[in-house]
Parts: C-alpha cells; structure tokens; sequence
C-alpha cells in the first residue's frame, strides 16, 4: 500500500501564493506520473498539473502561467506552486500518483485526502 499526504493548503488573498506538497509513502516500488487535481464546491473533479518520471508537465489551460508542478523522486514527492491566484482557485486539492508494485506491471492510482485552498479578500 502507499499513502499520500498533502500539505500547504489554507485561506490566501487573491493575487497571492501557496505551495502545497504531497508525498508519498509505504511500500514503494516505482512512482510514474503525479499530479494534482481539484474539486470546487458544486464541480466535477478537475485536473489540475500533472508530472511524469522524467519531468515532463502538463496542465490545465486555467492555471497556465500561474501554476507550476514539480517533484522531488528521491523524496517521493510531489509539489504545486500556485501564484496569482484567484478566487476560482478555490478548491480542494488532491494529489495523485501511479505506482507499480514490485513483481508487478499493474499501475494502481493512489489519491490523497486532499486539502482545502480558499482564495478569498
């Protein structure tokens, strides 16, 4: 099993910044792609970043230019730097990550309990 632990989310001005990170741990095998999606009150799931093995990104066209995903593989890590926010960002946001177990070629989706980002004056 592997659990995920979000942290850096809370109350922000719009125009300002948060930093959330999610790292993984348990049994770690191999951790492909991370990512980060967000639900607001009301809303489908969104995707928000995510983040392959080697770096490469992609993100949603509402947070291009604002929001930067990265991660750190020897911590199993993953982080979202979010600036310029706005009001809209408002969410909850979750992390995700696929992982192969050992002895397998399974990828299992693992999500985090995610954490509330409000973006409020």
């Amino acid at each position: 099993q592997v659990q995920l632990v979000e942290s850096g989310g809370g109350l922000v001005q719009p125009g300002g910044s948060l930093r959330l990170s999610c790292a993984a741990s348990g049994s770690i095998f191999r951790i492909y792609d991370m990512g980060w999606d967000r639900q607001a009150p009301g809303k489908q799931r969104e995707l928000v970043a995510v983040i392959n093995s080697g770096g490469r990104t992609n993100y949603a066209d509402s947070v291009k230019g604002r929001f930067t995903i990265s991660r750190d593989n020897a911590k199993n890590t993953v982080y979202l730097q979010m600036n310029s926010l706005k009001p809209e960002d408002t969410a909850v946001y979750y992390c995700n990550a696929d992982h192969q177990n050992s002895g397998s070629s399974v990828l299992v989706n693992y999500w985090g309990q995610g954490t509330q980002v409000i973006v409020s004056s």
